[in-house]
């Protein structure tokens, strides 16, 4: 029955596969169940009740994916939007958080109309595939930087910006599973990534008892331990319904609703066309698969967060670790949402799976990621540069928005200026325009 709807033979997969792709690329997002509650938190949002938001956000949006679009990508509130939310709009501009979850609702209604439109199919095909491909590159060099981040491996440094971190026995313990799950993906292991998270988990799991420093580093940068901290705990329903939309009206508050439109669509288009670009999940006419549809989802999702106590719902780029596993259909993503409904009552057992666990994974799939590096034409400066500068600034701004704005904005200025306007689709320049707009609402 599964295989006959999910069609997974006909895409190259199959319902086992799938499967096990879906448990990977749950494993490499859960973080977000306790990582977004953190950050909303500081928004003054009750931190269990944004807990409870995650999860039903991530399994709803999940669902949706994989049982309307059929693709094998993970939805869940946003990283990098979520902190816009909260260091922006309501601790940098004083909105009352209430009034901040209006001003998402109603940029997912107009993300829902973007989408209803099919906007997205003009703005991808003005999107020349030297872009696309550097994306893709940029979003896997991207994955590998948070992988690196949360295992300790890279640090904050003062005098070079970023440094390695010291070697304690944690980023030792990383550094064993990080080789362990490479030696797994080179003899073409079935199932590499999660065999490297479950080893990995293992080992970290005696590091308090055999040095007494059991904490590894989150995306955050703040430690989380690796402890036994209970079982259940009851979700929490209080920030439910809770939006301001009146409020959120108020003609001061129309820039931050057109910065959360312009972010969350551009996260979900760049993400699509990045994984499913190195994932080859591309249809006839060599666009990502079921785009359209997608979009939507994505779109669907950012209204229902707002109403639920949480900043927008996005595609995540971590459903590359399950793609990356051979996982083709919906089935992927239908398994990764199951997997975050039990964490409404069981949300302390993810202490038991620390960062460090999952880094080598993401490191992984930021490997498979590069694969269109090669389509690139770098004898070509005008074509080059561009790629160049969206693909670094991906993980260098750790935003692959601004990666993709100072990308289009490279773009057209290169173009522009070696008298090859020509190139330069009409949207191109309106793509640049409202990239201007938004680096300086910023």
């Amino acid at each position: 029955m599964l295989e006959s709807y999910f069609k997974t033979t006909s895409q190259g997969s199959s319902v086992r596969r799938d499967i096990l792709a879906g448990i990977a690329t749950f494993l490499a997002a859960m973080y977000i169940i306790v990582v977004n509650p953190t950050i909303m938190s500081a928004a003054g949002i009750p931190f269990a009740s944004a807990l409870t938001a995650t999860v039903l956000v991530s399994f709803f949006g999940s669902l949706m994916m994989g049982l309307y679009a059929r693709n094998p990508i993970l939805v869940a509130p946003g990283m990098g939007i979520n902190a816009l939310f909260t260091y922006t709009m309501v601790v940098g501009a004083g909105i009352p958080w209430q009034t901040a979850l209006g001003c998402v609702f109603w940029a997912g209604i107009l993300f829902a109309v973007l989408a209803v439109f099919n906007v997205r199919r003009y703005i991808i095909d003005a999107i020349p595939a030297q872009l696309r491909y550097a994306i893709s590159c940029g979003i896997g060099l991207f994955i590998t930087v948070i992988g690196l981040v949360n295992a300790g491996f890279l640090v904050s440094n003062p005098a070079t910006v970023v440094g390695l971190g010291e070697m304690t026995p944690t980023l030792v313990t990383f550094l064993i599973g990080l080789a362990i799950t490479a030696i797994l993906v080179a003899r073409n292991t079935p199932g590499a990534l999660i065999i490297g998270i479950v080893t990995t988990t293992v080992m970290a799991s005696a590091i308090g008892r055999l040095w007494g420093d059991a904490s590894a580093f989150s995306p955050t940068g703040t430690a989380t331990l690796v402890n036994f901290n209970g079982i259940f705990a009851l979700p929490d329903f209080s920030a439910v319904g809770q939006l301001d939309l009146i409020g959120a009206l108020n003609i001061a508050y129309w820039p931050f609703i057109f910065v959360v439109l312009f972010t969350t669509f551009f996260d979900a288009l760049s993400t699509f066309v990045g994984v499913c670009q190195a994932g080859k999940l591309l249809d006839r006419n060599g666009e990502p698969r079921n785009i359209r549809q997608s979009m939507m989802v994505d779109a669907m999702s950012a209204v229902i967060s707002a109403p639920l106590g949480t900043s927008p719902a996005n595609a995540y780029v971590e459903s590359a670790a399950g793609i990356s596993q051979g996982g083709r259909s919906g089935l992927v993503a239908v398994t990764a949402a199951l997997l975050f409904l039990p964490f409404l009552f069981l949300s302390p057992i993810l202490s038991l799976v620390p960062s460090i666990a999952t880094a080598p994974a993401l490191i992984m799939v930021g490997v498979f990621m590069l694969d269109p590096i090669r389509h690139i034409n770098w004898y070509e400066f005008d074509d080059a540069i561009p790629a160049f500068i969206a693909m670094i600034l991906i993980p260098l701004t750790y935003s692959i928005t601004h990666g993709v704005v100072f990308g289009f904005l490279a773009f057209v200025a290169v173009k522009a200026g070696v008298g090859k306007r020509h190139e330069i689709r009409p949207t191109m320049w309106i793509l640049a325009a409202l990239s201007l707009l938004l680096l300086f609402q910023e």
